[in-house]
């Protein structure tokens, strides 16, 4: 039992500095967090951990303003595996239609985690979109937005794929939401992970890593 509750607690750690190092922009810590076949996919980017670093930098010295802010975390711990799901937000600031606005993006990481060589790391993560919205940065603005290519993608981050393409980026969609066949196949993966499946399900991958 202490030995578990441990491993939760380095789990829960790492989580925390994906988040910390990543809006830092502390690139070599940012890569502790992760096995060296870790892999990550997002709205805009899927694929191997060390491209998705390497895009965050490119992105980051540009001056793309997306941050993450974390709630609780919960741990199911198998022997040397485990799957952290841990509830989050995702803020980012850009221009739409010429108008800056933020877009807020609510909803879980889920992440597949090992332990190898006695440092528990990510293998795989998996964000789940629950809902999102679009704020305009002056009060006194407004945007308008083209409905059918909103309509496009799935309601927990449809504002922000509208953003992320009004910039320029590709944008996955049918990634796992609250609900449907997408978040339940994710959870089957989970459950087939931590009963020794030889890998961390089927990462999702789809288009050409872009720097956001």
């Amino acid at each position: 039992m202490l030995e578990q509750r441990g491993a939760t607690e380095r789990i829960r750690g790492v989580v925390q500095n994906w988040a910390l190092f990543r809006d830092a922009g502390d690139w070599a810590a940012f890569a502790t967090v992760w096995h060296d076949d870790g892999w990550m996919t997002a709205t805009w980017f899927q694929g191997p951990a060390a491209d998705f670093i390497q895009a965050s930098r490119s992105g980051f010295e540009a001056g793309v303003n997306i941050l993450h802010f974390l709630g609780g975390t919960t741990v199911e711990v198998r022997g040397t595996r485990a799957i952290a799901q841990t509830k989050m937000t995702i803020q980012q600031r850009a221009e739409v239609h010429g108008v800056e606005v933020d877009v807020t993006c609510t909803g879980r990481f889920y992440d597949f985690f090992e332990e190898r060589d006695g440092r528990w790391a990510v293998v795989r993560r998996q964000p789940i979109y629950e809902k999102d919205r679009m704020d305009v940065v002056d009060p006194g603005g407004s945007v308008q937005l083209d409905r059918g290519a909103l309509d496009r993608y799935p309601v927990g981050y449809r504002y922000l794929a509208y953003l992320q393409r009004a910039n320029g980026h590709d944008v996955m969609p049918g990634l796992p939401g609250l609900r449907g066949p997408e978040v339940e196949l994710l959870y089957a993966e989970g459950a087939q992970w931590l009963a020794g499946s030889a890998r961390p399900g089927t990462p999702l991958k789809a288009t050409t890593p872009a720097s956001p």
